[in-house]
C-alpha cells in the first residue's frame, strides 16, 4: 500500500484502522523508506483531533505523524470536552519517537467575572479552561470522572439546542441528531462545526442545484454571492455559524452559569487525571484581559498552574494598527505568565480552516517569546513522561518533596527533563523499573544518560 494510502488510513474512524496504518508507516520510517528531519525547537501542544473537531479530519494517529513529518520537537492535542484521543496519542508518540503531550478544553463560569468578558466572546463570565499533560484516565467513580462526564453531557445538550433552533428557522432543511449529526464523529462528541457540515450537506440533498438560492435567503445575500461562497466551504461554514449560530444569531444559545462547570471542579477533574490545571490567553483586547496581574492572580488562587496561548491570533494580523495592539498584549500575557511563573502552552488548534499546522516560531513577531513558548511544552512534556513511567509527575510527592511550594524551581525541574529527553522503548524501561523510587535528581540524570 502507498505511504498516501496509509496516511489517509490514520483518519479512519475504525481505531483498528487507524493503529494498522500507523504501525505500518512506522516500520517503513524504521527500516529507512521514511525520513523524518531531525526534531526542531518547534512545538505545536494544542491541535485538536476529530475527537472534537480537526479542519482536515485529522486523528491523533494522523497528528502524531504529520509533526513527526515536520520536525516538531513537542506536539499534543487538545480536545473540547473529552479525554477521547489521550491513549492512542501517546502510544503514537512512544511509537514515533515523538514527545508527545495531552488535553482537555472546556468553558467555565467564573463569578468573580460575572460583568466582564473574559475569554468566550460576548458571554461574560464565561472563561476558557484546560487541563494540560494528562496521561491517564480518571478512576472510575471519582468526581474526575463525573465532571468529565458532566462536560460531554452539557456539549451535547447545547448542540441540540442549537440544532432545534436552526430547525426552527430553516423550515424545509432539518437535521436529526443522531442520525444525521454523530455519524461525523468518530465517538460522539460532535461539535458546532460538524453541525455546519450536516446542514451543508443536507440542504444540497433537499434542494440539489436550488441550495444557493435556499441560503441567500438565509443568509440575506445576492443568490450569485451564495453560490460563490458555497465553493468555498470553510468561508461558508464560517459564514453560517456567525450569522446564525454566533452571538445574536437565531440559533445562538445563551450561556448560563448552570451549564458550565465551575473553575474549581475542573481543577479537581484536572488532578484526577493527573494533569495541570491551565487558564487561557485570547488576544487582551477583553476588560476581563487588560489587567492580566490581576486575571492571574485570581486563576492562580483557584489552582491555576500554567497558561495557554494562541500566538497566531496576536501577531499573523494583517491590519497592521490591530496587529501592533494585539502584539503589545501578547507580550504582556507572556510577562504576566513568568511573573506568576506559569508554563505556556501554545499551539494553533487547527480547529478551523485555514489554520497552520504549527507556528512560525522563526517570525520575527515572535522574537521575544519563543523560549517561553518551547520551555513550556517540554515542561509539559517532562511532566507527562516523568508521571506516565515514574510517579513522578507534576503533583507527585516526591516532587512535592523536592521542590515545596517553588514553583519556579519545580518548572524548570521539568522543563529540562523535556528537552533532555529521546523517547525511546530503553528510556521508558529503566524508569518504569525504578518506578515510585527516583528522586528528581535521580530522574534527570537518568534521562540524561539514555
Amino acid at each position: 500500500m502507498s505511504i498516501d494510502d496509509l496516511e489517509q488510513q490514520l483518519s479512519d474512524f475504525d481505531s483498528a484502522v487507524r493503529r494498522a496504518a500507523l504501525a505500518e508507516l512506522a516500520g517503513r520510517t524504521a527500516h529507512g523508506e521514511i525520513r523524518f528531519p531531525p526534531p526542531q525547537p518547534k512545538v505545536n501542544i494544542h491541535f485538536h483531533s476529530f475527537f472534537s473537531f480537526n479542519s482536515k479530519g485529522w486523528s491523533p494517529s494522523r497528528i502524531a505523524w504529520e509533526a513527526s513529518k515536520r520536525g516538531l520537537e513537542v506536539a499534543g492535542i487538545v480536545d473540547f470536552d473529552v479525554l477521547d484521543g489521550l491513549e492512542e496519542f501517546i502510544d503514537a508518540g512512544e511509537l514515533l519517537g515523538l514527545k508527545a503531550t495531552v488535553g482537555l478544553e472546556t468553558r467555565v463560569c467564573v463569578p468573580e467575572y460575572a460583568d466582564m468578558v473574559l475569554t468566550s466572546p460576548n458571554e461574560p463570565g464565561i472563561h476558557y479552561f484546560m487541563i494540560q499533560g494528562a496521561y491517564k484516565r480518571p478512576e472510575p467513580g471519582s468526581e474526575a470522572e463525573a465532571a468529565l462526564k458532566m462536560m460531554a453531557r452539557v456539549a451535547r445538550e447545547r448542540n441540540i439546542g442549537v440544532m432545534q433552533r436552526m430547525n426552527g428557522h430553516l423550515g424545509d432543511v432539518t437535521l436529526d441528531y443522531e442520525r444525521d449529526v454523530l455519524p461525523l464523529t468518530p465517538s460522539g462528541n460532535a461539535t458546532e462545526r460538524h453541525l455546519l457540515f450536516a446542514y451543508d450537506r443536507k440542504a444540497r440533498e433537499v434542494f440539489g442545484g436550488g441550495a444557493a438560492a435556499f441560503w441567500a435567503r438565509i443568509l440575506g445575500l445576492p443568490e450569485p454571492e451564495a453560490r460563490s461562497l458555497m465553493s468555498n466551504t470553510p468561508a461558508f461554514h464560517e459564514k453560517i455559524r456567525s450569522k446564525l449560530v454566533k452571538f445574536g444569531g437565531v440559533a445562538y444559545v445563551p450561556p448560563d452559569s448552570g451549564s458550565f462547570p465551575r473553575v474549581e471542579q475542573v481543577v479537581a477533574m484536572a488532578r484526577g487525571v493527573g494533569a495541570l490545571p491551565t487558564t487561557t490567553w485570547l488576544d487582551g483586547t477583553n476588560d476581563g484581559e487588560h489587567d492580566m496581574m490581576a486575571n492571574l492572580e485570581l486563576f492562580v488562587s483557584k489552582g491555576a498552574a500554567a497558561m495557554n496561548v494562541i500566538p497566531d491570533r496576536s501577531w499573523n494580523v494583517r491590519d497592521p494598527v490591530e496587529k501592533a495592539l494585539k502584539l503589545g498584549k501578547l507580550r504582556e500575557a507572556v510577562e504576566a505568565a513568568r511573573a506568576f511563573d506559569l508554563p505556556l502552552s501554545v499551539g494553533t488548534e487547527m480547529n478551523r480552516h485555514g489554520l497552520p499546522v504549527v507556528d512560525d516560531f522563526a517570525a520575527p513577531e515572535l522574537a521575544s517569546c519563543v523560549e517561553d513558548f518551547v520551555r513550556g511544552a517540554r515542561f509539559f512534556y517532562g511532566h507527562t513522561l516523568l508521571a506516565r513511567w515514574a510517579d513522578l509527575g507534576y503533583f507527585s510527592e516526591a516532587a512535592e518533596a523536592a521542590f515545596g511550594t517553588d514553583r519556579r524551581a519545580k518548572n524548570g525541574f521539568f522543563a529540562e527533563v523535556g528537552a533532555a529527553a529521546r523517547p525511546s522503548a530503553r528510556m521508558y524501561n529503566l524508569l518504569r523499573e525504578r518506578k515510585g523510587e527516583l528522586t528528581p535528581a535521580e530522574a534527570l540524570d537518568m534521562v540524561r544518560r539514555v
